[in-house]
């Protein structure tokens, strides 16, 4: 084998939450004090943020080891005995191979590899050699046909043609032209928009860049959620590098094309993230949709013609622009090209950020690459597109990843959120939750979504509380077709989703706390309540000494019971018994 050339450590945001920033620092000194030859580095997120903080130990010939949850106190051993000794720490090696096997990274190539603030080791990947290629060799007309050709669609929810999009920009009339990166990414449980960010500012800066020179575009801008700190510092500096560079500013390359650029950060509205309200926010107003036409190609960021894409459709374009149209064809369906970025999280074993190829059946996800799911539990169901999206259920867990194919289940692909539900999931709750989320979120300018979704957040609120009637599903799916009907964004559109896929899929749980006042998951607190099986209980008393309002008491016989009357339904008794005899009923 030969010998170490260096050494990567996973510093997006998951591995610092994780504790990666003190590792790096540690590497820092133990490196420095053994004065080996070997490079250390930081980059973004290696993608199974599962095994957080992660550590690639790389070699001359490319091969490479990974170690998992790395602790302070672990990297002198890594150094002396790998980095230095050549001998890998097998007790602290993680496997990759059931992760990665069935991934293609395009948008995800250079995430994890390369560092996100060196413009010189983006160069070194190729970096900005697309843009090169379009300014020098291609039309705007020419860059439009060939990722028209390559059947990328839009990654932020719609799945609409980006070719088809810029065409219709490039042909509105006049020098002033904006284009926006769209990068509120808001749904809960999504991460890829801030990880690609994070990990390959480069790559999405080039894109926009080329889809402004595409449509005639002198301006450009990203809009990226404040909650995102770590992206939008990484891109500031991508930013300014690639202008001191010539990459971005005035005539690019040599050629007649000028293109500046600027950053907002949005406020986190979740409603931003639809291209009117974004607009709106972008010129100081408050994020609010308007009502189409004219839509931003022709009417957009101050009444210029305007075209917006998010992060990944943006950085799938210097990949297309570099290689033949074939090779990106190749993957995905017919009618859905290419790969997909998912933030797999939820109840599965492997969470992180995956890309796979369009048409992949949801199983392989969930199994193949997540690892099945946590605690041995049984599958239920996914929860696709976010708050958007939609439920599918472990049924149709056959069903390929592409636009048509989820649709066709009542569901959404979104941007990429996957949430993996298992046996102890209520689907009730479930889209109470994204009900309650919407709800919040609503811009409350057009009627339907504003005063529809509380109506309709106030049955699921009273079913998950015991109190619902015969006729409150009913009500609630009638109101679900309305808001979907008549509301004026994409917010309130597609706000009925979890409720009309739960509803479709999981109708017996509905029933089952309307009539019966039960809650199948044991999840919805107002139908539960906690017993304490005498014959099982070994009067221990980790449950009396745990139980935050002193619910349980000795019983008249060797045993503790239960105060219903004074239990809150935590659920803590039930999770420090080691004898198992708490029961949920």
């Amino acid at each position: 084998m030969s010998h170490v050339s260096e050494i990567r450590v996973g510093l997006a945001t998951c591995g610092i939450a994780a504790g990666a920033e003190p590792v790096y620092s540690a590497f820092e000194k133990e490196l420095a004090a053994s004065n080996a030859s070997v490079k250390l580095k930081r980059v973004g997120c290696i993608g199974m943020c599962y095994n957080e903080p992660l550590v690639d130990v790389v070699y001359q010939d490319g091969k490479l080891s990974t170690y998992g949850h790395v602790r302070v106190e672990d990297v002198t051993r890594i150094v002396e005995k790998h980095a230095v000794g050549g001998q890998p720490i097998q007790d602290l090696l993680v496997a990759t191979d059931g992760f990665f096997d069935k991934q293609v990274r395009i948008v995800l190539e250079n995430c994890g590899l390369i560092d996100p603030e060196s413009l010189d080791e983006y160069r070194a990947h190729a970096g900005y050699e697309a843009l090169r290629i379009a300014l020098t060799e291609m039309t705007p007309q020419q860059v439009i046909e060939k990722v028209t050709a390559s059947g990328l669609r839009g990654r932020g929810g719609a799945g609409f043609p980006t070719g088809v999009k810029w065409g219709f920009a490039a042909r509105e009339p006049g020098p002033e032209k904006y284009f926006i990166c769209n990068g509120d990414e808001g749904d809960p449980g999504a991460f890829m928009d801030r990880s690609v960010l994070e990990g390959d500012p480069h790559r999405v800066l080039e894109g926009i860049a080329i889809g402004a020179y595409a449509i005639g575009a002198p301006h450009g801008y990203f809009y990226v959620r404040a909650e995102y700190p770590l992206a939008i510092k990484r891109l500031e500096k991508a930013l300014a590098d690639a202008t001191t560079a010539g990459f971005i500013g005035e005539n690019i390359l040599g050629s007649d094309f000028s293109f500046e650029v600027k950053i907002k950060a949005g406020a986190g509205a979740f409603v931003c993230g639809e291209e009117t309200a974004l607009i709106a926010s972008i010129e100081g107003r408050r994020g609010t949709p308007r009502r189409r036409p004219p839509y931003p190609a022709v009417s957009g960021l101050w009444e210029k013609p305007t075209n917006i894409n998010n992060v990944e459709t943006l950085a799938n374009v210097p990949w297309i622009i570099r290689h033949k149209t074939e090779e990106f064809t190749r993957y995905g369906t017919e009618k859905s090209k290419g790969t997909k970025v998912f933030a797999l999280a939820g109840k599965v074993n492997h969470s992180g950020l995956v890309e796979v190829p369009m048409g992949m059946p949801i199983k392989d996800i969930v199994f193949d690459i997540g690892g099945g799911i946590r605690d041995g539990k049984g599958f239920k169901a996914v929860q696709i597109g976010g708050p958007s999206g939609g439920c599918i259920p472990s049924s149709l867990a056959d069903v390929p990843v592409d636009y048509e194919s989820i649709t066709e289940t009542g569901a959404i692909m979104g941007s990429g959120g996957l949430i993996v539900l298992d046996e102890k999931t209520c689907m009730v709750d479930l889209a109470r939750f994204f009900l309650d989320f919407i709800q919040k979120e609503s811009c409350g300018k057009c009627t339907f979504c504003r005063i529809g979704t509380k109506r309709m957040l106030e049955i699921l609120t009273r079913i998950c509380d015991g109190e619902g009637t015969g006729d409150d599903l009913e009500r609630l799916l009638e109101l679900s077709e309305k808001v979907k009907t008549y509301s004026l964004c994409g917010l309130g559109q597609t706000a009925p989703n979890p409720v009309l896929t739960t509803a479709k899929y999981f109708r017996e749980e509905y029933d089952a706390h309307i009539v019966d006042k039960t809650c199948p998951a044991h999840v919805c607190k107002a139908l539960i309540h906690y017993e304490i099986g005498p014959e099982r209980c070994k009067d221990c008393k980790l449950c009396t000494r745990d139980c935050p309002v002193q619910a349980i008491s000795q019983g008249e016989g060797v045993f503790q019971v239960i105060d219903q009357k004074i239990c809150i339904k935590c659920g803590r008794c039930y999770e420090v018994c080691p004898f198992g005899a708490i029961d949920v009923q």
